[in-house]
């Protein structure tokens, strides 16, 4: 049973780094590790609790997106009456892109609930996600034009491309903020639009999983209650950290957090052993 000081210490630490392409996942599995926190990996409890600090952060998204999803509800709808609109079109791209990691997560999901137990193997992953990043940079193609229309201007081969770079983010230790950015810069996105394609994308495949772990709390009520104290602090920082990091990627790249993710990940392996 984590204290509460602990509790406080992972849930703002899922929160800050959600959206930061550096793991929010494999932070939130190492840290225990390594300073022996009682955080059982074999616990039934570990995954929905962790869904649930996600769920925290879909709502986030969701508060801080919220004229964003209007739009794209509403061209969504209207695409289905004939007009074909920008926001509409990015509606679809989304829902293209959501499908594989969504199928995959829901066919292999005992498989990857197992990689939750080896903290080497999320370190690794940590460093394998850094030299991912540095590739998403050397991808990166020249984009034009508003963040809107850069994303509508995708093809669905390449939205369900996107898609596709979700399902590694399943392994503790691979970003799946910065997988989906790496495969929209690859596309031709911008900084700016890849982070908020990323970002759209995170909230159906987060309340997905959601629908089908936190159930399993409902039975343990001391789980519960920490899961959702956990989940309440989890969307506040979230919400700052899309903050800063929608302004970041105005002029930033992904350089910095990759050569974090190379150093943590080789610090983390060697206090392991």
């Amino acid at each position: 049973m984590l204290s509460f000081f602990q509790l406080v210490v992972l849930a703002l630490l899922q929160g800050v780094t959600e959206q930061f392409p550096v793991s929010s996942l494999g932070h939130t599995l190492l840290l225990p590790a390594l300073l022996g926190w009682p955080l059982d990996q074999k616990a039934p409890e570990l995954l929905p609790f962790l869904v649930m600090l996600h769920l925290g952060t879909a709502v986030a998204l969701v508060i801080y997106f919220w004229r964003d999803w209007l739009e794209l509800i509403g061209g969504f709808f209207a695409w289905l009456r004939g007009q074909q609109t920008q926001p509409g079109r990015v509606a679809w791209l989304l829902i293209a892109a959501t499908v594989p990691a969504g199928l995959i997560g829901l066919i292999f999901r005992n498989t990857f609930d197992r990689l939750f137990r080896d903290p080497k193997l999320v370190a690794g992953a940590l460093m394998v996600n850094g030299l991912i990043l540095l590739v998403g940079e050397l991808l990166r193609r020249r984009a034009a034009g508003s963040e809107l229309g850069r994303m509508s201007a995708l093809s669905f081969g390449q939205a369900v491309l996107v898609g596709i770079a979700q399902i590694g983010a399943l392994i503790p230790g691979l970003s799946r903020s910065g997988l989906t950015m790496t495969a929209g810069l690859a596309v031709g996105l911008s900084h700016e639009a890849a982070a908020r394609f990323a970002f759209l994308l995170a909230t159906p495949i987060i309340l997905a999983a959601a629908l089908l772990e936190v159930p399993k709390l409902l039975h343990n009520h001391a789980h519960l209650d920490q899961a959702l104290l956990g989940g309440v602090l989890t969307g506040i920082a979230a919400y700052f950290s899309t903050a800063f990091l929608v302004r970041y990627f105005h002029v930033g790249k992904l350089n910095p957090f990759a050569y974090y993710c190379i150093a943590a990940g080789l610090l983390a392996f060697a206090l392991l052993r």
